[in-house]
């Protein structure tokens, strides 16, 4: 397995480009299955996720091309066959095949969707927008099957704020007889972009941005050119990165009204930064204060991905901090691999701990236990006393994109070792 080595203590300095968007292109790659004519997304992170997606994509019967961060789909071919079992239990974004599958073909089945452990993810939240849209679901000990013999537009009430099942039921009623009605949905930027991006294919739908979209269902959709949208969460730890190392980085490539509630909380701990509409300066600070709570909330609240990079930048500050993790029960589960570098943490519950700063942390052997706690055990390392190995970096190759060599362009030690 690979590693990253990092030696601490560097100044960050330079300007940096975000990526795109993982979770906005795999719902949206997704999607261009609803469709028989081919289509280009660009601006596409070259990153595990989407790499096991096309392997899904493409036992399908789609023909995919992925270089240079541009990905041509081809669905013309699309079978409605079982997507693979290996690759679906090691990627819960898989599950968002089943609108368009389900949109198509009136039926589909999949065994249950894995990924980062994060505690138990319900799918009630997918299967019940489908049985509003008039599907029957049978929820097997392994595996999920579903079928219509039509799908009718209906008032979906969503029954959790959850991003992937707003995705999903989006999918299946653009292609519904009638208008939908979507209240309750999760408003996320991702989401945004799936939706803008079906309206370039020819779907009608309004309130985007809003809780409550209104779906006009259409017959056919067409194959069309599109550009994702910038990682926000990439450019969220970029900006901890620099603020804790007192840096100076200008970070490019992102809607920076998508992080409003983010930056908030790095001005309340005393990081001085200036916005522009598609980028952030990153300037420093004079002193790391802590605030109140850290809660993490659906968006446009601060987003549970940064909840542990921004852990680390309390560790630093002066003061005590209460976590409060609202989304996911596994997701404090690095604080371990902090107090073993140093951190003053009092875990309270599997959603509540307290984080007292400032400590001074120190490398040593640490390992990730999922995509956003790779990248604070990464963001630890940066501000750590001495030299920190990280093992299990394969969370982490499945979101960030040329991690390493973005740091090292603005002046990390960090290295790879295959």
């Amino acid at each position: 397995m690979p590693k990253f080595i990092v030696q601490g203590g560097h100044k960050l300095e330079g300007e940096v480009h975000v990526s795109g968007s993982k979770n906005a292109t795999l719902p949206i790659m997704c999607a261009a299955l609803l469709t028989d004519e081919k289509t280009t997304l660009t601006n596409v992170p070259e990153i595990a996720d989407i790499r096991s997606m096309t392997e899904i994509m493409e036992g399908m019967g789609v023909k995919t091309i992925f270089k240079n961060n541009s990905l041509e789909i081809d669905p013309s071919k699309l079978k409605n066959a079982r997507p693979n079992d290996d690759h679906v239990c090691k990627m819960r974004a898989s599950i968002l095949l089943f609108g368009p599958l389900i949109a198509n073909f009136k039926k589909a089945e999949m065994t249950f969707p894995g990924g980062c452990v994060l505690g138990k993810r319900s799918v009630a939240a997918h299967t019940g927008a489908f049985q509003d849209l008039g599907c029957e679901v049978t929820n097997g000990s392994q595996d999920l099957k579903i079928h219509a013999k039509e799908l009718v537009g209906a008032t979906i009430i969503m029954r959790e704020r959850s991003v992937t099942a707003t995705e999903n039921a989006i999918m299946a009623a653009v292609k519904a007889n009638g208008t939908s009605y979507i209240k309750l949905a999760a408003t996320e930027p991702h989401v945004q972009d799936l939706c803008h991006f079906l309206n370039k294919m020819g779907a009608k739908i309004e309130g985007i941005g809003s809780s409550t979209l209104e779906i006009e269902g259409v017959k056919k959709l067409k194959g069309t050119n599109y550009r994702i949208t910038g990682d926000y969460l990439e450019a969220g730890t970029f900006a901890i990165a620099a603020a804790l190392t007192n840096g100076n980085v200008v970070i490019k490539g992102i809607e920076t009204d998508h992080l409003d509630s983010f930056w908030q909380k790095l001005r309340e701990v005393g990081v001085d930064l200036e916005l522009k509409t598609n980028e952030v300066h990153i300037k420093g600070h004079k002193k790391l204060e802590s605030v109140p709570i850290l809660k993490t909330a659906v968006f446009p609240s601060f987003p549970t991905d940064l909840q542990a990079p921004f852990a680390v930048l309390l560790t630093q500050a002066h003061g005590v901090t209460k976590i409060f993790e609202t989304m996911f029960e596994g997701r404090l589960n690095y604080l371990a691999e902090l107090e073993r570098m140093g951190a003053k943490i009092e875990l309270l519950n599997p959603h509540q701990a307290i984080v007292i700063g400032p400590s001074k942390l120190k490398g040593l052997p640490i390992s990730s236990y999922d995509i956003r706690a790779g990248a604070a055990m990464v963001l630890a390392a940066l501000t750590a006393q001495g030299e920190t190995e990280i093992s299990n970096i394969n969370y982490l190759d499945r979101g960030y994109e040329k991690l390493e060599e973005k740091l090292q362009s603005i002046g990390a030690q960090i290295q790879r070792i295959d």
